[in-house]
């Protein structure tokens, strides 16, 4: 089979697919060389190239056709009136802690922020950010959380090996403190993610783009 007719039987299967489709799977399907669809991989991308309405997502060995992320506006003002910013700044923050240091529990992140996390683990789990591994081995079996595919398709990442080299995150985060004594216990319960507020130049260059809202 040549390169083309390869490059157009996938854009096919992932017009059809609407999803995430493995490249194991065409691969074996197919009867074709990971080779060879790397080689079809190339020539969609030029295909569907910045510029197009259409980009071609590349990820933890899996590929998918995704909008393009420069036209979003105009998308959301079609599709999406009433739009909703999905990550707050205290979830981009446990976001990003979880990317650098995963797998880890409830409590590693809390210890890092130095807030109650509860809120932003579970809107994150809620927007398939990030996922369960397993259980720590601990007492209590805590469980431990790590990043999912939709976070690396999220912020444009082939793999996790594509972070930035964020070691010092961790320490200004740590860095940055709220009073706590000072936060009435009743404003900080209903509004935990507003507690914490740190300032665009805090977040990890990948994560600064994100709008910011409290999801109720």
């Amino acid at each position: 089979m040549n390169t083309t007719k390869l490059a157009n039987i996938i854009e096919s299967i992932l017009f059809v697919a609407g999803k995430e489709v493995e490249i194991n799977e065409i691969s074996e399907k197919l009867s074709v060389s990971k080779e060879d669809i790397t080689k079809a991989i190339q020539v969609i991308k030029e295909k569907y190239c910045e510029s197009c309405g259409i980009n071609l997502l590349v990820f933890n060995d899996k590929i998918q056709f995704s909008s393009n992320p420069d036209y979003v506006e105009e998308v959301s003002a079609v599709l999406n009136p009433i739009r909703e910013k999905e990550l707050t700044k205290a979830m981009l923050e446990t976001l990003a802690i979880i990317a650098y240091k995963q797998p880890l529990t409830r409590l590693d992140v809390e210890e890092i922020r130095g807030v109650d996390c509860t809120y932003a683990l579970q809107n994150l789990s809620r927007l398939n950010m990030i996922k369960i591994l397993g259980k720590k081995d601990a007492i209590g079996k805590p469980l431990l959380f790590g990043t999912t595919d939709e976070f690396l398709k999220r912020f444009d990442l082939s793999g996790l090996d594509q972070l930035p080299n964020y070691d010092e995150l961790l320490t200004r985060i740590q860095s940055l403190s709220v009073p706590q004594q000072k936060i009435d216990a009743d404003f900080y319960n209903s509004n935990r993610d507003k507690a914490y507020n740190v300032g665009d130049d805090d977040l990890p260059e990948f994560l600064k783009d994100e709008e910011v809202v409290v999801i109720k």
